[in-house]
């Protein structure tokens, strides 16, 4: 039973494919310590609140900050382990050489939707980090504590969504070059 859940070999499917894949998924993995830090600040933040009754101002913020960068970051993590959503009812009873092709679309969809997000996320960026008259000047929560996390975020999701680009881009034409090399194609 403990070998179904957890196999000895690895599907080569659902490992880093290219350089950038790879680099994506240790630094996810280095990163993804910093869930461990925000639960740590949650908890002193509860115990400062209800034991000494000295709630802080900057915990709720910089663990809504991290959380919300580390989970921008996991669209690109699991891009690059193929990890990502799709419909297994249909991809999975399919042929390779169909699997390929849908492959294929899901690429080039996922280049027009990164691109096209990208491109949103950057005029955000623009409104957040510059003012009319191209002075840079971050966006602050507005809070007793005014952090600039939410420019922050925003050039985070800017950021992802464009080295997404490049992996999609990169993906595309690692499975063009596998139809490619098949006889059948």
């Amino acid at each position: 039973m403990k070998d179904e859940i957890h196999p000895d070999n690895l599907d080569s499917s659902e490992q880093p494919r290219n350089i950038l894949d790879r680099a994506i998924f240790k630094f996810g993995n280095l990163i993804s310590l910093l869930f461990v830090f925000t639960v740590a600040i949650s908890f002193y933040e509860v115990l400062m609140r209800y034991v000494f009754n000295a709630p802080t101002i900057w915990v709720h913020e910089t663990a809504s900050f991290l959380g919300g960068c580390l989970f921008v970051y996991g669209g690109i993590y699991a891009l690059s382990i193929n990890k990502h959503v799709r419909v297994v009812l249909i991809y999975d009873i399919v042929s390779d050489r169909t699997r390929r092709w849908l492959n294929v679309f899901h690429h080039v969809m996922g280049l027009l939707f990164s691109g096209l997000l990208s491109w949103a996320a950057y005029q955000m960026v623009q409104d957040s980090w510059f003012t009319p008259f191209g002075d840079v000047r971050l966006e602050t929560s507005g809070s007793a504590w005014n952090p600039a996390f939410p420019a922050l975020v925003k050039g985070m999701i800017f950021m992802t969504l464009c080295i997404m680009f490049v992996q999609f881009s990169l993906h595309l034409i690692q499975e063009l070059n596998g139809l490619r090399k098949r006889k059948d194609v």
